[in-house]
């Protein structure tokens, strides 16, 4: 596995190193891609190991449905929430303003904390001001970095996009490539716009964008197939997520194309797919470390009054993983931690 050199105006990458070894001292849980309001449950295992009084923490994601990235994050923040003595509840949707009105729902319950995507950050300006004035702490993952402060929040825990882009431009010059095509599968989101934009910055060759619909498979393959027939000339694909990664492997098939499949996110299927060499490369930016240090961060600033990063982004990747990283991956895929 090969760490990204970040500069130093890029934000706190160091506290994670030490943080990271604390989310991964006991085992986890997954509850597969839930759309439901709230999952409640403390996902089983022994009780808390801490005596701080029982906290209610939830979480708000943009995620659409069957996005295996948002398990594992959730597969992080029930470990942390199993630790610190945290009823954890998750709720998410893909539609910007239904995702805010989940947040005011958390917000009128009086929670105790607010995790929340901010990939459509001005949907969520308002809500986060309403949280704000009711005194409860929020912590932003995933999205939206650059705009967790002016919300109000106490920091912001991800990879930094712009930089992963520029990661995978840089191995995609290293591979010889000259044209990609980089693959929007939520149009709007400004995250997946600061890869491709990365991408763009560091290849030096061409990039083309499509977006296609990340929620249904068959439409996205069709479309990544299609593209691919009438631009021949394309030699890499450049997925934003692992599900799409899957069915782009297949719309290369379909187009009886050459082009080389990379991909952003990982999950047990890239994994399985790298070691068959049918992805060249993955950029993991670590889901289970942004649900685990979320929850811990709101537990140590309600409990200690501490800042996890003073209040800067802590980053949890971007790090390029290949089948030579297969054998570890496999381990940790399976628990639900990667």
């Amino acid at each position: 596995m090969r760490g990204i050199r970040i500069g130093k105006n890029r934000g706190t990458a160091g506290i994670v190193a030490c943080i990271a070894t604390i989310a991964l001292v006991s085992g986890c849980s997954s509850s597969g891609g839930k759309s439901s309001e709230a999952d409640s449950g403390d996902g089983g295992g022994g009780g808390p190991a801490v005596n701080t009084p029982r906290l209610k923490i939830a979480m708000v994601t943009h995620s659409g449905e069957g996005d295996t990235f948002w398990d594992i994050v959730q597969s992080g923040a029930k470990q942390a929430a199993r630790k610190d003595n945290v009823d954890f509840l998750y709720a998410n949707d893909k539609e910007a303003g239904g995702q805010a009105e989940l947040v005011q729902s958390f917000v009128d319950k009086k929670v105790d904390g607010i995790v929340v995507t901010l990939a459509k950050p001005e949907a969520m300006k308002n809500v986060l001001g309403k949280a704000a004035a009711a005194g409860i702490p929020v912590v932003t993952i995933n999205s939206g970095a650059e705009f967790s402060a002016d919300f109000r929040a106490l920091g912001h825990i991800g990879q930094d996009e712009s930089v992963a882009g520029e990661a995978v431009g840089e191995e995609l010059a290293r591979r010889g490539k000259k044209k990609a095509l980089c693959v929007i599968h939520e149009q709007g989101n400004v995250s997946l716009e600061q890869r491709c934009a990365g991408v763009r910055k560091t290849f030096g060759g061409t990039v083309e964008t499509l977006n296609v619909e990340g929620t249904n498979a068959p439409a996205a393959q069709s479309s990544v197939s299609a593209k691919l027939q009438a631009s021949k000339d394309i030699d890499t694909v450049v997925t934003l997520s692992a599900p799409v990664a899957a069915v782009s492997v297949q719309a290369k098939r379909d187009a009886g194309s050459k082009a080389e499949v990379n991909t952003f996110d990982l999950n047990a299927e890239v994994v399985k797919r790298l070691k068959a060499k049918e992805i060249g490369f993955s950029v993991d930016q670590q889901p289970y470390l942004q649900g685990y240090l979320a929850v811990d961060a709101l537990w140590l600033h309600k409990t200690n009054g501490n800042v996890v990063g003073g209040g800067k982004p802590v980053l949890t990747g971007p790090a390029i993983v290949t089948e030579k990283d297969v054998p570890d991956l496999e381990k940790y895929t399976a628990r639900g931690t990667r």
